[in-house]
C-alpha cells in the first residue's frame, strides 16, 4: 500500500463496522447501513486474486448482509482504474456525496475554552447532535463508540450546544461527526471543540489529525482550511453497473 491507501486504512480503523472481512489487504464492511465508510469494501492494496473475483466477494458479501455492494477507494489510483475499467459506475447517489476529500494537519493543542471539554463518555447531548433521528440505531451507536474515542462538547447555559467525535489509531487523531446546534452558531463553537480534541489527541500521544470531507461541502472545508487542515487526497465510492452483481449465493 502506498501512504494514501495507509491513511485510509487508519482511517477505516478509527470508524469501525461491525463486521469485517479481509481479501488480501481489502477490507469488506459492514455496520448495518450506517455510513459509506462502514457499509463498502475499503479497495486498497492486493486483494491477492484477479479483480473479476474480488469484485464477485464484495458483491456476495453485500447482499449476504443486505447492503448495496461498494467499494471506497482512493481516486486516480489503479485500483481505481481498474475497478472502473471493470464496469463499475461512480455511485453518485450515496446520499453523503460520493468523492470525497481527506485533509490532514500537524496536531496543535490549543488553549482551553470555558465549556468545551473532552471525555471518555458520550452523554444523551452528545448523541442528539451527533446523530440524526433516523441514524439512531444499534449499529450506529457501535460504531461511534468503538475503539479509543474522546466525546468533545460544547456546553452553553446547560445545553449541549456543540459535539465531536475524535478517535485514536496509533499516532493520528481521526476527526469526525462535528456538529453546531443551529441556535449557537457563529460563536467559535465548531473551532473550541476542534482545539479540544486536538488538545485531547495530544495528551494521548497524537502527532497529527485526519478528517474526511464531503467534496461539496464547502462550509466545512472552509472551516478546517482556516484550522489548518491540508488536503492529502481523495476518495470516491463506486458501484456495480445495473444487472452486473447479482447475488451468486442466492
Amino acid at each position: 500500500m502506498n501512504a494514501r491507501e495507509k491513511l485510509e486504512l487508519t482511517c477505516s480503523k478509527a470508524w469501525p463496522p461491525l463486521a469485517e472481512e479481509t481479501l488480501g489487504e481489502w477490507r469488506l464492511r459492514w455496520a448495518g447501513g450506517f455510513t459509506g465508510r462502514a457499509n463498502s469494501a475499503l479497495a486498497v492494496g492486493d486483494a491477492g486474486r484477479p479483480l473479476a473475483g474480488t469484485l464477485r466477494a464484495v458483491c456476495d458479501f453485500a447482499h449476504d448482509r443486505g447492503i448495496p455492494p461498494m467499494v471506497q477507494v482512493v481516486r486516480d489510483s489503479p485500483n481505481e482504474r481498474a475497478i472502473a475499467a471493470a464496469g463499475w459506475v461512480p455511485a453518485t447517489g450515496h446520499g453523503a456525496g460520493h468523492e470525497v476529500e481527506v485533509l490532514t494537519a500537524p496536531l496543535v493543542p490549543a488553549p482551553a475554552v470555558p465549556g468545551v471539554t473532552v471525555g471518555d463518555e458520550p452523554g444523551p447531548g452528545w448523541w442528539e447532535l451527533t446523530l440524526r433521528p433516523d441514524e439512531d440505531t444499534p449499529a450506529a451507536r457501535q460504531v461511534l463508540t468503538g475503539g479509543k474515542v474522546g466525546y468533545g462538547v460544547a456546553v452553553i447555559e446547560g445545553s449541549v450546544a456543540g459535539a465531536v467525535r475524535a478517535a485514536l489509531v496509533d499516532d493520528w487523531l481521526h476527526v469526525g461527526r462535528l456538529a453546531v446546534h443551529p441556535a449557537f452558531r457563529r460563536r467559535g463553537l465548531a473551532s473550541a471543540l476542534m482545539g479540544a480534541v486536538q488538545t485531547w489527541g495530544a495528551e494521548h500521544g497524537a502527532d497529527h489529525a485526519v478528517l474526511q470531507v464531503a467534496e461539496g461541502n464547502s462550509g466545512a472545508l472552509a472551516l478546517y482550511a482556516g484550522l489548518g487542515y491540508a488536503p492529502h487526497h481523495r476518495y470516491r465510492y463506486w458501484v456495480p453497473a445495473p444487472g452486473s452483481c447479482e447475488d451468486s449465493t442466492s
